[in-house]
C-alpha cells in the first residue's frame, strides 16, 4: 500500500468573521499547490483514491491535481492519527491512498508511521510526505519513498 499525505498549502490568516474552513488559498499557496500538483502527476500510482478534508482550502489544493476527490470528514481539522489511518485503511487496503489534510495530524502520522510513536513533527504547508509498505524477512516495514515541500521545487 501507498499513502501519500499532502498538507494543504499557504492560505488566508483566519480573519474576523472567516471561519477557519472556509479559509482560501492564497495566490502564493495557488502556485506551491499547481507546483507540488505537477510534480506528484507522473509519480502517482493509477490505482489511487484522493481523501480531502472539508476545509475549502484542502479541495482548493486537490483541484490542482485534476483528478476526481472524495470529501471526508474523518480528515478534517479536528482529526488524529487515528482518524487519518481510519480512513485511509493504512496499512492493509489495496492500491494507494492521497490524504490532502492538516496540520498537526499529518506530522503526528508521519511520526508514527517512521518511529512507532505519534509525535509533534511538522508537515510544511504543501508538502508531501509518501509512504509504502513491504513484507522482508516476513515482517511489514514501513518505507519513507519521498518527501517533497514546494521551496525545494524552484
Amino acid at each position: 500500500m501507498d499513502l501519500i499525505l499532502w498538507r494543504h498549502t499557504e492560505a488566508e490568516d483566519c480573519g474576523p468573521g472567516l471561519p477557519d474552513a472556509k479559509r482560501r488559498l492564497t495566490a502564493r499557496g495557488e502556485k506551491q499547490a499547481r507546483d507540488i500538483a505537477k510534480w506528484l502527476q507522473p509519480r502517482l500510482p493509477k490505482k489511487m483514491k484522493v481523501l480531502v478534508s472539508p476545509a475549502v482550502r484542502t479541495q482548493q489544493t486537490a483541484h490542482t491535481l485534476a483528478l476526481p476527490f472524495e470529501v471526508e470528514p474523518k480528515i478534517g481539522t479536528g482529526a488524529d492519527a487515528a482518524d487519518l489511518i481510519a480512513a485511509s485503511g493504512w496499512p492493509t487496503r489495496a492500491g494507494a491512498i492521497l490524504l490532502v489534510g492538516h496540520q498537526p495530524s499529518l506530522g503526528q502520522l508521519a511520526a508514527l508511521l517512521l518511529s512507532g510513536t505519534e509525535a509533534g513533527w511538522s508537515v510544511k504547508k504543501g508538502g508531501v510526505w509518501w509512504f509504502s509498505t513491504r513484507s522482508r524477512e516476513g515482517q511489514e516495514q514501513t518505507v519513507l519513498r519521498a518527501v517533497i515541500n514546494p521551496e525545494m521545487l524552484r
